[in-house]
């Protein structure tokens, strides 16, 4: 069998943990592949409503395996946290979650470098969640980290002390104050908790399961405009979050990757600093924050709102690879007696692109709108996709049409039940 990737194809936030809770029941497995706690996947079913931010989204779900990839980055308290929020579902079983030795684990050191290099940036911050995730991948790919495995092995303390005295050489060149103390207690019984679990060699077991014809869906955190080398640098997370990232991540080979699975926004958001094209700093804009309760799941911060972008949908499209088409949030744009796309960038000089720049600053590039008829139905309570506006179908045909790929799910609002086949 083949390895099936999700994954974002905007700037996160698109909704891709209710995507996989709601394709879970046809998978063996569901794997993450990159990001840490900086991802926050909402899922909701009934009056139930919840965010994971390590944990694999197919978590509710008791006949599937959820992992925990190399390519993730591992925060013990943060783990040990979400782990006892799941408790008090009836459908969680903790034997069902396994997480790979190869996974790196996230000092307390290195939340406090991620806070020290954000403030000494002052005006030109980055707009980190602050959770130490740059600054482990920076330790992954130096050969500094540690990784999940090291705390089976009876020098884990010394090698955790050495991380720990470099850190501390570097956090004094900083006009930074800090208290480690509580962190590290938080740390090291998480530490502690996580051994509890099932540290295993993921690459083999992931192996065996294709091997063996069973479904594995690859999950992704954030999205493909924040990936390290072909998002918006340098406003952009420290991993890759588009689809090759799934065979490093997991151990699979190129070969063994099947459909991939795009989530994108009917208007895009975004989270932190950076270029946003089509972003809007008007009342619309509000209005799109408040309809679609546009705030970070993982720090609670507002998001920047604006109108679909294609240039950067179909440039994520490309260099994902992508198969299949899921679009989410189609509800909160009920009201708008206009809505646009934006079709094309327009520079200074007045030429026209519809390629994503290798500098896409604000004040270089102006997005150029095609106008749509908007709709003043209320969605969340239509069961098919039959059912919807016409108004709404025209505006999916536009953009299948634009981007040259068919759109197979259109939601409509975050319950499971929300969610139309096309």
């Amino acid at each position: 069998m083949s390895v099936d990737v999700l994954l974002g194809l905007q700037w996160g936030d698109e909704g891709k943990g209710k995507i996989v809770d709601y394709l879970t029941p046809k998978y063996n497995v569901i794997a993450r592949f990159q990001g840490g706690p900086n991802a926050g996947h909402t899922l909701k079913f009934g009056d139930t409503k919840h965010v994971l931010h390590q944990i694999p989204s197919g978590i509710f779900h008791e006949g599937s395996l959820n992992v925990i990839g190399n390519g993730v980055v591992l925060d013990p308290a943060i783990f040990q946290k979400e782990i006892l929020a799941l408790e008090k579902f009836e459908n969680y079983n903790p034997s069902k979650l396994k997480i790979s030795k190869k996974a790196q684990l996230i000092l307390p050191t290195h939340r406090i470098l991620d806070a020290a290099y954000e403030n000494a940036k002052g005006a030109k911050k980055i707009g980190s969640t602050l959770k130490g995730i740059g600054p482990t991948y920076e330790d992954k790919i130096s050969r500094n980290g540690l990784r999940a495995g090291d705390t089976l092995g009876a020098d884990f303390m010394d090698k955790y002390e050495v991380s720990k005295k470099r850190h501390l050489e570097i956090l004094s060149k900083y006009d930074f104050e800090f208290d480690l103390t509580e962190l590290e207690d938080a740390f090291f019984k998480g530490i502690e908790f996580l051994k509890t679990f099932d540290l295993i060699d993921s690459e083999y077991m992931l192996n065996g399961h294709l091997d063996a014809g069973d479904k594995i869906l690859a999950e992704g955190a954030q999205g493909s405009m924040l990936d390290i080398d072909f998002g918006s640098y340098p406003f952009v997370t420290s991993s890759n979050t588009t689809t090759a990232a799934a065979c490093t991540g997991l151990g699979v080979a190129v070969n063994r990757i099947g459909e991939i699975f795009g989530v994108f926004k009917a208007y895009c958001t975004r989270v932190g600093s950076g270029p946003f094209p089509t972003e809007l700093h008007d009342e619309t804009g509000e209005t799109l924050r408040t309809n679609g309760g546009e705030f970070g799941a993982t720090t609670g911060r507002p998001r920047r709102c604006g109108w679909l972008d294609l240039p950067a949908l179909k440039y994520a499209i490309m260099v994902n690879g992508a198969t299949r088409l899921y679009m989410m949030k189609a509800d909160v744009l009920t009201g708008f007696e206009e809505i646009k796309i934006c079709t094309q960038y327009k520079s200074k000089d007045g030429s026209v692109t519809d390629q994503i720049p290798h500098d896409l600053s604000d004040d270089t590039f102006s997005p150029v709108y095609e106008t749509l008829s908007g709709w003043s139905e209320d969605l969340t309570g239509v069961s098919s996709y039959d059912g919807l506006p016409d108004t709404v179908k025209r505006y999916v045909e536009y953009i299948e049409k634009a981007v040259g790929l068919p759109i197979d799910i259109v939601s409509v609002g975050p319950d499971r039940d929300q969610t139309l086949i096309k």
